[in-house]
């Protein structure tokens, strides 16, 4: 015994480890190889080795609001267990599931369904991770002081989506959150303006800007046009022009402009389906654009250039 070593004989550590064909003893550290024989596998070092083992197997996703259970919960089993069991197994099997679902929460029934609505109206709307992450929170949140009581679940799910693609600055209107869910979009407006007021979130009003890029590629217009758009909501921010206006129809009528500008035009039908708005309300818009910033001359002057 006096030839045996608990250390590494290189750096002194203690995180030594077999390899797996148990031939010899490697060090974690300067990865300095050691024979077995040499190593005092003595209960000091097993108890080391066995917390280093542990913290090797403790792997899986880290902790996430998409799911019900925030992704640490555990299913007794899979489908595919059932096939490599006898008659009794496969009894045991399905008791066991069975009351693993009877003795889950309400909450965490509700949470199973919603988010998987959740992730489904998020696909649809290509949304990022990080708008899906924030929606399933606020809609936990919401679940938890039973503000979806009295209130449709996908209503609320949509409405969480909404307000969570407030607060990340992704412009998705309530026309395409309505098509996405199915709910009409009064409905969402209403769930989501009752789920940000109780939960005290704060959302600021959205930007018209946002929404020039989106547009701006549904209507294949030129990176010019795009650029005119924002330069020209830019002047109309400054004139106070978006005040008290809705984002989505100022933003349309400025890459109407811009468009007409750009010799891209585009037709007021066209501008109005992709943003959501009537055409009535691009109309309304194009007019005050061009009687507050002076563009009505310039507009005039580029159709008798084009005729």
């Amino acid at each position: 015994m006096a030839n045996m070593i608990k250390k590494c004989p290189e750096c002194n550590s203690i995180n030594l480890t077999l390899s797996e064909d148990k031939g010899e003893v490697i060090c974690r550290d300067c990865g300095l190889v050691i024979e077995d024989k040499m190593v005092d596998f003595g209960q000091e070092w097993r108890e080391f080795d066995h917390d280093q083992a542990a913290k090797r197997r403790r792997t899986g996703a880290p902790m996430t609001y998409t799911k019900y259970d925030r992704g640490l919960g555990t299913d007794v089993g899979q489908k595919g267990d059932i096939y490599r069991l006898g008659v009794k197994g496969k009894n045991k099997f399905f008791r066991l599931r069975k009351w693993q679902y009877r003795i889950s929460t309400a909450i965490e029934r509700n949470l199973k369904l919603a988010l998987a609505e959740l992730k489904r109206v998020a696909s649809y709307l290509k949304l990022p991770k990080s708008v899906e992450e924030e929606s399933a929170r606020i809609y936990t949140m919401a679940v938890q002081r039973g503000l979806v009581r009295g209130r449709s679940m996908e209503s609320v799910v949509a409405g969480a989506l909404y307000a969570a693609c407030r607060r990340h600055e992704v412009p998705r209107t309530l026309d395409e959150l309505a098509e996405a869910s199915g709910i009409d979009k009064k409905e969402i407006g209403r769930t989501y303006r009752f789920v940000t007021r109780e939960l005290g979130i704060r959302i600021l009003p959205s930007n018209p800007v946002d929404y020039i890029p989106r547009f701006a590629s549904a209507l294949k217009l030129s990176a010019e046009a795009q650029s005119k758009a924002v330069e020209i909501l830019e002047m109309a921010q400054k004139s106070e022009l978006t005040s008290g206006r809705g984002p989505t129809g100022i933003a349309a009528a400025s890459l109407y402009v811009a468009a007409l500008i750009n010799n891209e035009k585009r037709t007021q039908r066209e501008v109005a389906d992709i943003a959501g708005v009537t055409e009535v309300t691009i109309r309304n818009r194009y007019k005050e654009l061009l009687k507050k910033l002076n563009l009505k001359d310039h507009i005039k002057k580029i159709k008798k250039d084009v005729e």
